[in-house]
């Protein structure tokens, strides 16, 4: 097991490039997870089937909110003890991310599957769509565990400088995922089951590879068990809590746009416009997933530095990363002009959907440039510490585009909640850009100041 990268001395342009690129292609692939589903899905079972998944939508975006707030609390951590030379602590960091999640899963796997039909219904399931979500929601949920795990500690291998491995255990499951949906949903007609199935063994096999590798005795912190600590796990949530309210925010605005379209659509368009929002989703997740990827494969280059307390290194980074996400998002807008609609072709044969379902995707998308300047500062600014400055950034986006999503079909037509996200995406980058100039100098001061009394 090869490490390449030294988060300390390497070139930053470099060192970013290395970091950034393998964990923005593993989430890229990841996206698979959830497209491909619903690809055969809507291709093989129909459009209400399609919606039915949609529904659940929601569930597994609070999953993967669950997961970051380990993940991606407990990753800048441990990169920072890295970084300060406190191996020790870092394993005991890494101990405890580890057996919060064994108990998140267990809690979580319960609930869901107690609350299931009630939460399907709240979501925005229709008596001719809950059918469907019903039973993919109650496979998925039965393997919370394998979706926690895999997700949650993967960030672990990215903070010690395993991006390569940890863009592997992601392939892994989504090349897995991609070759069982087909033999299940159609070969052994499983249908919905099927791509459910398919998801929650991909997930098993990715969770496999990432503890064995978390174990491996190459690994500079190696997992383990013991040394549970309160204090320890009370910072990793404050850590993970701004990651975790961004993503689990994310699963509330689901909720709230397939009740929106359900409400304003009526028993006539309701569920066409699921449909439509369904595929549109799975749209932007092409080009927020690896933009998280880009931002959070960073994050230890930052958090590493800025606890050895390398000032100059941490503005090159932001620099690079920055750069980074507007050159993706850039070439993603071109992408959205040219190849939506034969996007949504794999979805979906309905001329109808097909049209409306284009035409809503390059609405959704069209401030996608401002948005790349709003993941990194956000992000970076976690790794940086300041979890309030990146919290209240993420819930002022949120909060601009729930207020749209309310307001904007009231006033013009369902069809006007699809204007939404890129309302916040412009508003939120122009605010989180002006906050962030402002406090990071202040941010580096008072770091100095700290190393100057720890030294002294």
């Amino acid at each position: 097991m090869k490490r390449l990268n030294d988060l300390g001395h390497d070139p930053i342009p470099r060192l970013v490039l290395r970091l950034a690129i393998p964990t923005m292609l593993a989430q890229l692939v990841n996206v698979l997870y959830s497209i491909v589903d619903r690809m055969y899905i809507g291709a093989g079972v129909g459009s209400l089937a399609l919606a039915g998944v949609g529904v659940c939508g929601p569930i597994v975006t609070l999953l993967s909110s669950v997961s970051s707030l380990v993940g991606l609390g407990g990753s800048p951590l441990l990169a920072m003890r890295m970084g300060a030379g406190r191996k020790k602590e870092a394993q005991q960091i890494l101990n405890n991310c580890f057996f919060l999640l064994l108990l998140l899963s267990l809690v979580l796997t319960i609930l869901f599957l107690v609350s299931k039909e009630r939460l399907l219904m709240w979501f925005g399931a229709s008596p001719a769509t809950f059918g469907y979500a019903d039973t993919y929601l109650t496979i998925y949920a039965a393997g919370t565990f394998f979706a926690l795990m895999s997700a949650g500690m993967n960030s672990f291998l990215i903070a010690q400088g395993f991006s390569g491995l940890g863009m592997a255990t992601v392939i892994l499951g989504a090349v897995l995922n991609i070759a069982l949906d087909p033999l299940l949903i159609f070969v052994f007609r499983m249908g919905v089951a099927g791509a459910a199935a398919a998801t929650v063994i991909s997930q098993m096999a990715s969770c496999a590879l990432v503890l064995l590798s978390l174990r491996h005795k190459k690994m500079p912190v190696r997992l383990g068990w013991g040394g549970f600590c309160w204090p320890v796990v009370r910072q990793v949530v404050s850590f993970g809590f701004s990651p975790f309210l961004i993503i689990a925010s994310d699963s509330v605005l689901l909720i709230a746009l397939n009740t929106v379209l359900q409400k304003y659509g009526g028993p006539t368009e309701g569920d066409t416009l699921i449909t439509c929002a369904t595929i549109v989703q799975s749209y932007l997740l092409l080009i927020t997933m690896p933009l998280g990827g880009i931002t959070l494969g960073s994050q230890p280059v930052v958090s590493f530095n800025y606890g050895a307390g390398n000032v100059p290194r941490i503005k090159q980074a932001f620099v690079c990363i920055v750069g980074l996400c507007i050159a993706f998002c850039t070439f993603m807008t071109a992408v959205t002009q040219l190849f939506s609609p034969y996007y949504v072709a794999l979805f979906t044969k309905d001329a109808e959907i097909l049209s409306r379902s284009v035409s809503y995707i390059k609405r959704f998308t069209a401030m996608v440039i401002p948005l790349a300047v709003q993941y990194p500062l956000v992000d970076e600014t976690t790794a940086l510490g300041q979890v309030r400055l990146a919290l209240f950034c993420s819930v002022f986006r949120k909060s601009v585009f729930l207020a749209s999503l309310l307001l904007l079909p009231a006033l013009f037509s369902a069809e006007a909640t699809f204007f939404s996200e890129p309302v916040a995406d412009l508003v939120a980058a122009t605010v989180t850009t002006t906050l962030f100039l402002h406090a990071f100098p202040r941010i580096m001061a008072k770091r100095m100041q700290n190393i100057s009394r720890e030294t002294s």
